[in-house]
């Protein structure tokens, strides 16, 4: 693959007009007269021509700045769907590769001067690409693996006390100096490679249906444990629950809860994901909460969409839209109720400087980033750093890293140097995939930095716990 430097901003192959891109794109000309989007939910040629081809979105593109190629932007990916809409362009492996290689960012949402929905059109494609694309042997096993793995943790947590063997026995250092799955599978190897410390909490699951407020209840609120975030990231759970009770919340944990389907979702997984966002809501059917409490940004922004997703099927879209009224990602929903709970400092008579990873489905999905921000600046002797390029997309992006390694270790490690040049102490990072990602680049750079979520922070300010500096 052919890449360029992170930092550019601009590049200067640019396509005028409509009638220039198939001249511009020469590989796709013997595609005329191919197979078109099926009849199922196309995208909507009236968002597409809200596109005006200003080019605004090329320079907030992860997979354009490391690509390079304007059928690897927003823009060319709009004009590809255009194109195939109207027969000029077959829908193939050729085209699907520039679909692939969109990691769902959403940056150009967020800078788009025409309010072009480029979500809802990247969403409309990803399914028309898996139900009338063949994968390759090797793409359908990887797939398969993620998609009747990750989503259950029934059938993860077996997995675990391998794992744990695996880890203890120090396997993945030698794995990784020598290179040796990477030759053999450059994604098993990326899979491996963010593969978290298996810990004794990941063996919990063994929540109370109901927690009680502490002090005078204010607010009923449920909570979704998530498929990963549940396992690997059990801490940042426990936290929250402390969290919303020590500022007067119940908290309700429907047991019945499963994956929120942002996983399938995002990658055209449509069947799946529909069953997934049915059984969450039918979990929360009848606990009469204030809100739906989620604290990983990847699966807030998919809970938001249900309305969208389900919108067709005529018994669950109106109660699509009401969940989806209800969610509020945990650093929203306190800064909007405000925190009761007395606040201590993490460190001892110094000031944290800390710099927060916006994740792109808060930051640009949810339009989230100052509730976190104000919540972290309460913290006595909190000093809050900025990072450049802050809403540039680490990588991760759900199993993008896992599925275009090659471009997310390029931008994995421009976020991680973005993010130590700040000079913190310590990086607050609200989405598991994003936390993985930049512990992972923060170890192949040899750094030593405390990478922790937001609310577990809070947690440890209202307990009086006391960070350790490294």
């Amino acid at each position: 693959m052919q890449t360029q430097d992170i930092n550019t901003q601009n590049n200067p192959k640019i396509p005028a007009k409509d009638s220039n891109f198939l001249e511009q794109n020469p590989h796709l000309n013997s595609l005329a007269n191919n197979p078109s989007f099926d009849s199922q939910n196309p995208p909507n040629p009236e968002l597409i021509d809200a596109c005006v081809h200003c080019g605004f979105c090329l320079s907030t593109c992860p997979s354009y700045r490391v690509i390079g190629k304007e059928m690897d932007s927003p823009r060319g990916r709009i004009y590809a769907m255009d194109a195939i809409n109207k027969g000029e362009v077959a829908l193939n492996q050729t085209t699907s590769e520039h679909f692939d290689t969109c990691l769902g960012c959403l940056a150009c949402v967020t800078t788009c001067p025409s309010g072009v929905k480029y979500d809802k059109l990247i969403a409309a494609t990803r399914p028309q690409v898996e139900r009338n694309i063949p994968r390759s042997l090797p793409d359908k096993l990887i797939r398969n693996l993620i998609f009747n793995l990750f989503p259950y943790p029934k059938r993860l947590r077996p997995l675990l006390i391998p794992l744990l063997v695996y880890q203890k026995l120090g396997f993945p250092k030698l794995i990784r100096a020598t290179k040796l799955l990477e030759k053999i599978s450059p994604r098993l190897a990326a899979m491996e490679s963010i593969l978290p410390k298996i810990t004794v909490d990941a063996f919990q699951d063994n929540y109370p249906t109901i927690i009680p407020a502490q002090g005078e209840k204010r607010y009923r609120v449920g909570l979704i444990l998530g498929c990963v975030q549940r396992i690997f990231f059990s801490p940042v759970n426990m936290a929250t629950i402390r969290v919303l009770t020590a500022n007067g919340c119940e908290v309700v944990i429907p047991q019945s809860q499963g994956c929120c389907a942002a996983l399938p979702e995002h990658q055209g997984q449509t069947k799946q994901a529909h069953t997934m966002a049915k059984q969450m809501i039918d979990s929360f059917a009848n606990t009469g909460v204030d809100a739906v409490i989620i604290n990983a940004a990847g699966c807030g922004h998919t809970l938001k969409e249900y309305g969208n997703i389900l919108q067709d099927d005529s018994e669950y879209c109106d109660k699509a839209k009401e969940f989806s009224s209800q969610v509020k990602d945990v650093q929203e929903f306190l800064a909007n109720v405000g925190l009761i709970a007395k606040l201590s400092p993490l460190v001892e008579d110094e000031e944290l400087n800390i710099v927060y990873q916006d994740a792109c489905h808060l930051l640009h999905g949810q339009k989230i980033s100052l509730e976190p921000r104000k919540l972290l600046q309460q913290i006595p002797g909190v000093k809050l750093r900025e990072p450049i390029d802050a809403a540039l997309c680490c990588g991760s992006a759900g199993i993008y890293n896992m599925l275009q390694p090659e471009v997310a270790e390029e931008l994995g490690q421009q976020k991680v140097e973005n993010l130590l040049n700040t000079g913190a102490e310590l990086i607050a990072s609200a989405n598991p995939g994003c936390s993985l990602q930049i512990k992972k680049h923060l170890e192949l750079q040899g750094k030593k930095i405390t990478l922790m979520h937001p609310i577990e922070l809070l947690d440890y300010s209202i307990r009086g716990v006391k960070l350790e500096r490294k």
